[in-house]
């Protein structure tokens, strides 16, 4: 049974001593459950144990080749022994104690590591907050074991134990243990370590014993009188999965960037978290961090998209149950689609917690992400539902946000007909493309879509607004029709095809240059659906015609959903600030009498 599987099984005694923790602290009325404070913590670590199979050569496959090359012990089955065991797991605890300490104390570890102090509740959730670019480098604090002849067998079981271990610990509703805390990692004592208090930071870093804290100076006992406050120095704020585990590469890497010493481009790397170079410091200050100024990040959330998203939140897991239980059997090439899918789900359920898209939209990323997944894997049943099904509710969003009076306006007066245009005539290309035989009529479906879509970038804006832009696109559109001629496109085709690749680019140039017109975000998100159109439509043209793509439905398909997802939101977004400033006539919907 793999680490994943045995994952899988615990998850039912993970969930059952949550749901312990909550109606015990909900009975003592001191609850430390938020709903999408733990929804978001258990959405990182199931993206985390997600993510590790897409790297099974990091860590164990990386110890397994050290110790099979480096080992300087040789095998005398002494480390199957109930003390070769328990040496083990103390050798294993001991490096942990470094990994975790270099993980506060050096910029690049700590990168990973935040992830896992994010959350501003301390709860049992919290402790299966895990980042997913650990495997990256956390393998490299544990080649001593292997260097020591401890075999992979070994070194994989007495690391699922320290972890596992420090799930309980993660709970504010057990207290003080006496004696106990002292030596063994404890709620008490870990309570410590997570908080931003003065004098708790940076303290309590054992996984199972206390020993090494105090050896080397970094225990700190929990004192009653002061609380601890959870959470970072520089809070997340987000309930964005994708950017909890990048935040603070972003900002390292940014730092590096704008420092002019190419030393302090690598100590920015190097340094503890926090420490920036002095020009950049100087350039772009920070206020110091004062715990007395900490807010808790909740913004509101109605009952019905809780629920909703409670509902989304388990269809979820159960995916990731199943792709985790599946994984190591599987083709890298179908996990790394499933996985791109259930990814995409826990981003849009983070999204509409946040506000920032609607439940419709979530439901368009879904279907988007299953149309992919299952064509990429060969799941064609599904995928039959579920390509046609993306556009019919890109359609219903698009209707449902006509209707509203925060939406009524898409970006002139024929702005929302253009859309639904753009969309049904993306529905027709999509079915049509799905049948054999009606390449030609999937061809022209798309001509329209493109068309419509050229249209609606017209409204507000001028023609090619970007010369250099539409330059650029040209340039390209030309190389791959170049490609394409050469590389066996049909003398039939010639001649369509040249109508299609001038239509899109003409898309992608207009959308561009309303960009730089409108200079404001949903205008950017849509240049950038528009290039992603274009890619799309160049990858099937080159599997189809010069060469089979590796992983080509994968690659194809998740341009053209990013694509049409990024514009119909893109258009919304932007519809609502023309809305409030009165930039366009407005196309609302029929006033009705308060009565009626």
């Amino acid at each position: 049974m793999s680490p994943s599987q045995i994952i899988v099984l615990a998850t039912p005694v993970f969930f059952a001593l949550i749901a312990i923790e909550f109606v015990v602290g909900l009975r003592r009325g001191r609850n430390t459950y938020r709903f999408d404070d733990a929804l978001n913590s258990i959405s990182l670590g199931m993206l985390s144990q997600a993510s590790v199979v897409l790297v099974p050569l990091l860590k164990i496959g990386i110890y397994t080749a050290a110790f099979n090359s480096l080992s300087l012990v040789p095998d005398t089955g002494f480390w199957t022994t109930l003390p070769g065991w328990l040496l083990a797991l103390l050798f294993y605890d001991f490096l942990y104690y470094w990994n975790h300490r270099l993980g506060h104390t050096v910029g690049i570890f700590w990168a990973a590591h935040v992830v896992h102090h994010q959350s501003q509740d301390y709860n049992l959730s919290t402790a299966l907050r895990q980042p997913s670019s650990y495997p990256l480098l956390g393998w490299v604090f544990y080649l001593p074991m292997a260097l020591a002849g401890v075999p992979p067998l070994v070194f994989a079981v007495v690391a699922l134990i320290d972890l596992l271990y420090q799930f309980w610990i993660h709970t504010g509703q057990i207290g003080s243990l006496g004696r106990f805390d002292r030596w063994f990692a404890s709620p008490s004592n870990h309570r410590v370590h997570h908080a931003v208090n003065d004098r708790y930071v940076d303290k309590n870093y054992g996984g199972i014993l206390m020993l090494w804290d105090h050896l080397f100076g970094s225990f700190e006992p929990e004192d009653p009188r002061e609380p601890c406050v959870y959470g970072t120095r520089s809070p997340l704020n987000s309930w964005d999965p994708l950017w909890a585990n990048a935040e603070v590469y972003t900002a390292l890497a940014r730092d590096s960037w704008h420092t002019r010493h190419w030393a302090d481009k690598l100590r920015v790397w190097l340094k503890p978290p926090g420490w920036r170079p002095a020009d950049v410091a100087a350039a772009f200050p920070k206020q110091p961090f004062d715990i007395t100024t900490v807010k808790t990040y909740a913004p509101p959330v109605t009952r019905p998209v809780r629920v909703f998203a409670a509902w989304q939140f388990v269809a979820l897991l159960g995916g990731v149950a199943a792709f985790l239980w599946r994984a190591d059997t599987a083709a890298l090439s179908h996990n790394l689609a499933w996985f791109t899918a259930l990814f995409a789900g826990l981003w849009a359920v983070g999204a509409l917690l946040q506000g920032r898209i609607s439940r419709g939209e979530v439901l368009l990323i879904e279907c988007a992400a299953l149309s992919m997944a299952s064509a990429a894997t060969g799941w064609t049943a599904v995928h039959l539902v579920f390509k046609p099904l993306t556009m019919v509710v890109a359609l219903a969003v698009v209707i449902a946000a006509m209707r509203s009076r925060a939406d009524s306006t898409l970006t002139g007066p024929r702005g929302a007909s253009l859309l639904l245009a753009a969309l049904a005539a993306s529905l027709a290309g999509d079915v049509f493309l799905m049948l054999d035989g009606l390449f030609i009529p999937g061809l022209a479906a798309f001509l329209l879509a493109h068309i419509a879509y050229i249209a609606l970038f017209r409204q507000g804006v001028p023609w090619l607004a970007n010369r250099s832009a539409a330059w650029g696109v040209a340039a390209v559109g030309l190389g791959m029709y170049t490609v394409l001629w050469f590389g066996g496109l049909p003398p039939g085709l010639r001649g369509p095809v040249a109508a299609y690749v001038l239509a899109i680019g003409l898309m992608a140039a207009q959308a561009l240059g309303r960009a730089s017109v409108q200079r404001d975000g949903p205008s950017l998100v849509v240049a950038v659906g528009a290039a992603c159109f274009m890619l799309s439509d160049a990858l099937l043209a080159i599997n189809r015609f010069v060469s089979p793509l590796p992983m080509s439905a994968f690659w194809v398909l998740g341009s053209y959903y990013a694509a049409q997802c990024l514009m119909v939101m893109g258009v919304l977004r932007g519809a609502a600030i023309a809305l409030k400033a009165n930039r366009y006539p407005l196309l609302r919907a029929p006033e009705r009498h308060p009565d009626a």
